[in-house]
Formats: structure tokens, sequence, C-alpha cells
């Protein structure tokens, strides 16, 4: 035995319509919650078939008191259809409007791109630009490292670095006066404390010679393989 198909929401709405269309009468919502039933629409879906009518303008309601009265009129629903076929008729004749100038468009842009093999010659030609471009492209960010702006910033990024290691170091060296000045009982317990954070005998600045940190740097030492050379 098959069973039964619901009802679909646009079946639904007719069905609450007709209960308003038939009575012309104002309802509770309670109501039509007990009336719908009847018509095949189960009471817990009542609420949102009414609300779906209302935001479509097919059924009013009004606060009257502390209740809420819904109601719909035959010639009310027709002047909302009315209304509604007006306005898809305008959009229609919009749309044919805007059809008809794209069309016209399409037409004008077609004018000078005919085939023809001085135009398939100079699509060829585009492509092989283009990809031509792209190759330059790739090749530019493969060498983005050695570009000469890139390098500066990267040597004042270690110059800063360098700087600022440098300026803990010499705060580590003063800490490590002031409890040596303080706590001189405590001399083998700092040197124990030292070593677990890593502060070890060979703990000393930092110095970049090696590092060629200003374009200043690299003329001296092209200066001095010339000199050795020499």
């Amino acid at each position: 035995m098959s069973k039964k198909r619901g009802l679909s929401l646009e079946e639904k709405r007719e069905k609450m319509l007709q209960i308003f269309y038939e009575s012309q009468d104002f309802f509770l919502l309670k109501e039509l919650e007990k009336m719908g039933p009847k018509r095949g629409v189960i009471s817990q879906s009542v609420k949102d078939v009414i609300q779906s009518l209302v935001d479509d303008d097919l059924v009013a309601k009004d606060k009257i008191g502390i209740s809420i009265y819904f109601w719909s009129l035959p010639s009310c629903a027709g002047n909302q259809l009315r209304s509604i076929r007006q306005k898809l008729e305008s959009d229609l004749q919009g749309s044919n409007k805007r059809l008809a100038e794209l069309v016209d468009q399409c037409e004008a842009l077609k004018k000078g791109r005919e085939e023809s093999e001085e135009r398939t010659e100079a699509l060829t030609q585009l492509k092989d630009i283009e990809k031509k471009y792209k190759e330059l492209k790739n090749e530019m960010v493969q060498f983005a490292d050695n570009d000469p702006a890139t390098l500066e910033a990267i040597r004042k990024a270690i110059e800063v670095a360098h700087q600022s290691a440098n300026r803990w170091t010499d705060n580590i060296f003063t800490l490590k006066q002031w409890c040596s000045n303080n706590f001189p009982q405590a001399k083998e317990q700092l040197e124990h404390l030292y070593a677990e954070a890593g502060i070890t005998e060979d703990f000393d600045y930092i110095e970049l010679s090696s590092f060629p940190l200003s374009s200043s740097h690299e003329d001296d030492t092209a200066r001095q393989l010339v000199e050795d050379e020499a």
C-alpha cells in the first residue's frame, strides 16, 4: 500500500486561502489552526503557511486589542495579482530592451574581427608574447633574492638583530656584576645558575666582521681582493 503524498507548500497556501475566500471573515491564528486539518493542512504547519501568505500580501493581519486577526478577500487577492502581473510585464519589457542593446553591442564588436589570415597571425603573436611575459615574470621571481633592495633590507635587519643581541648581552654582564657585588658568598650557586641558563665562560658579544652589512663593506672587500692580486 503506497504512502499518501503530503501537500506541497503551494497546495497548503491554496487550501488556507479558500478558507478566507469562502467565509470572507476574520480569524485568529488558533481558529485557523483548528480549521486547517479539515482542509488537509496539519495544525503545526498552519502558522508558517499563513505567514508566507502575509509576506506575499495575499493575507492581511492586524492587531485589535490584544489579539491578532487575519483576513483576505478575493478582491484584495485579485488586486495583488494584477499588481504582480504589471511588475512582471514591466520587468520583461526592461529585460527585452537590455537584450536588444546587448545584441547590438555584440554585432558592433564583431566588426573588424572577422576571421582572416592577418587576424589569426596577430592572435598567434599575442599568445606568444603573453607566454614570454609569463616566463620573464617567473624568472624575476626567482632572482628576487638577488634584488639590491631585498639585500639591503636583509642587511638592515641583521644590523638591528645584532645591536639587540649585544644590548641584551650587555644587560646580562651588568646583572652578573651586580650579583657578584651583592652576593659574593653565593658565587658557586650563581655560577651553577648561569650554566643552567646557557651563560658559560665563552659567552660574549657577537661580532659581525664576516657579514657584508653595507655597500661600503662590499667596496672595501673588493678593493682588498684587488690589492691581494697585485
